[in-house]
């Protein structure tokens, strides 16, 4: 069974997320989405906001969000060092979509460079964080 899983860990600087085996892990690499099977070619990356998703041995899909950070891959082991990390679970949607007009309404104003990209940053996050949550409802429903 060690041959036809990969160990992945989904961590950020308040902890640990996950921790555990997996047949695929998905992640929203910098350049793509990036499917990662056993055996996987060395490679690192930075990661964009997103969802992360873990096929486990035993057929359960986990769905994680991920605010950016690295990636770092293994032939045996995966890690996601996250900005942030959430369980899909625990994805705040009013707190989502107050983010995101908080962006939005800055974005409107009259402002430099450096809060400019923080908004955008922020925008992103929350966009990435309710399309997590509209994505988990279609396959609930």
């Amino acid at each position: 069974m060690a041959d036809h899983t990969i160990h992945c860990d989904i961590v950020s600087a308040e902890g640990e997320i996950f921790s555990g085996a997996a047949k695929m892990v998905f992640v929203p690499a910098a350049q793509g989405e990036l499917g990662i099977a056993p055996r996987h070619a060395p490679l690192l990356s930075l990661l964009k906001a997103g969802e992360v998703r873990v096929l486990t041995p035993d057929g359960q899909e986990l769905f994680f969000f991920v605010g950016g950070g690295a990636l770092e891959i293994q032939p045996k082991k995966v890690t996601v060092l996250a900005d942030t990390a959430l369980r899909a679970k625990d994805v705040d949607e009013a707190a989502a979509l107050a983010a995101k007009q908080r962006a939005e309404e800055a974005l409107k104003g009259k402002i430099d460079k450096i809060e400019q990209a923080e908004a955008l940053a922020e925008l992103a996050r929350a966009a990435a964080q309710l399309r997590l949550l509209q994505k988990l409802r279609k396959i609930k429903g």
